[in-house]
């Protein structure tokens, strides 16, 4: 059974860093892209970033370009999420994700982050 799980969650003032984790088990993700995506209160969920299976392609939505830096681990099938000055309108669930391409299949339960102004 695939499970992924999401750590590094809480409450930060503007301008303040987090670093969010998710750790992906339960079959082999060898090709898969990771991603995160993030959901505001009462809005859609939304895709923040995503990273290639070598990590050498990344990509994010225009809004935390420059602030946040996805990053991932193979041998510990992990994905992360740095999150630097941080703004109140980044307070949402993150949600991890992970596919073959073209589209995510599996996906985590999600962290709560609040961003405090």
């Amino acid at each position: 059974q695939v499970q992924l799980v999401e750590s590094g969650g809480g409450l930060v003032q503007a301008g303040g860093s987090l670093r969010l984790s998710c750790a992906a088990s339960g079959r082999s993700f060898v090709g898969y892209v990771m991603g995160w995506f993030r959901q505001a209160p009462g809005k859609e969920r939304k895709f923040v970033a995503g990273v290639s299976w070598s990590g050498g392609t990344t990509y994010y939505v225009d809004s935390v370009k420059g602030r946040f830096t996805i990053s991932r681990d193979n041998a510990k099938n992990t994905v992360y999420l740095q999150m630097n000055s941080l703004k109140p309108e980044d307070t949402a669930v993150y949600y991890c994700a992970v596919g073959p391409g073209g589209g995510y299949n599996y996906w985590g339960k999600g962290t709560l982050v609040t961003v405090s102004s």
